[in-house]
């Protein structure tokens, strides 16, 4: 009897799926930017812009103006997608820049070649991400994740610092996600080589994103630079290309995904919206404030993740 009812169950579970998809998706899927700010003269910086919702934050800044770089690893997918940008909007002023934050050499190189060739940079996206990667080490020895999603932002994030200061008023996105809610700082262990658990992983660099967002929020106090860190929500893209199970996951649920577009919508909110100063270091999700983890608002924790960050990456500490 019981198998029955399971097998049932198991059936009808597909049409109840179609049938509510509508009503659940739009419940999942609210919080849409709707700043009508234009960006012309104004300069921006998207990571990982030549896919996902990094692209799709890169093309709705180049429709309001902007001169936007896709700093991006695959410099070839990437140009493809900047042509299609200036096809779409008009704007001609899309420019795609190797960047592989995998590589500290390669992060330095971009800051210099992009502080040599503008003047001013007003809006900084964070936006670049690796999910569930097998146990591997970037180029300088830090284990992928943490390497990537919070190492490699923070060298960035340092080096076109003097660059957003003075442009202010100016902006910085960190992609997080709510995976951070998982997440635990272990000094002791950051580059994974004692224990390592690739869902896991994933959750501590989002969590370092947080954390680093509201130190940097902390110590840019009064520069005319503020901060913030965003949850897009689930998003169907290639950061799950590294886990069979999560594309599994994204099939079976596909219906209450959200889209590159929509998930791009907090990432724009927090770079676009004005008077939104006075939220410096907040965490964002569908547009609005959200809350955070225990660990996320801790301090103490925050500074020595800031200081241990430069240490590994040869940045004086102040």
């Amino acid at each position: 009897m019981m198998i029955g009812v399971l097998l049932l169950l198991l059936l009808l579970l597909p049409l109840f799926l179609y049938i509510a998809a509508p009503q659940i998706r739009k419940m999942l899927c609210s919080g849409m930017c709707t700043s009508t700010v234009q960006l012309p003269g104004k300069v921006a910086v998207v990571t990982g812009a030549n896919t996902g919702i990094g692209k799709e934050t890169a093309k709705e800044l180049a429709q309001r103006g902007a001169r936007v770089y896709l700093a991006c690893r695959d410099v070839q997918k990437g140009e493809s997608v900047a042509r299609e940008i200036q096809l779409i909007t008009g704007n001609q002023q899309v420019f795609v820049r190797k960047l592989d934050l995998a590589d500290t050499k390669s992060i330095r190189a971009f800051a210099k070649d992009f502080l040599a060739e503008e003047k001013h940079l007003h809006i900084l996206i964070n936006n670049a991400g690796v999910m569930m990667c097998p146990y591997s080490k970037t180029a300088d020895g830090f284990e992928m994740h943490m390497g990537v999603n919070h190492l490699g932002h923070f060298l960035l994030t340092h080096l076109l610092l003097e660059k957003l200061k003075e442009s202010a008023p100016s902006r910085i996105v960190n992609v997080s996600s709510l995976a951070h809610h998982l997440g635990r700082i272990h000094f002791h262990n950051l580059q994974g080589e004692k224990f390592y658990h690739a869902g896991l992983a994933y959750c501590h660099s989002k969590l370092a994103n947080i954390l680093f967002t509201q130190e940097l929020a902390r110590r840019l106090k009064g520069s005319g630079v503020t901060a913030y860190s965003v949850h897009p929500g689930t998003v169907k893209s290639e950061l799950i290309r590294h886990s069979s199970f999560m594309k599994w996951m994204w099939w079976l649920f596909s219906f209450f995904i959200k889209t590159p577009q929509q998930g791009a919508q907090t990432s724009l909110y927090c770079a676009l919206t004005e008077g939104l100063e006075i939220l410096n270091g907040h965490h964002f999700s569908d547009c609005s404030v959200a809350w955070v983890s225990a660990q996320a608002r801790n301090e103490t924790i925050a500074r020595r993740l800031w200081d241990v960050s430069c240490d590994l990456l040869g940045i004086p500490m102040e």
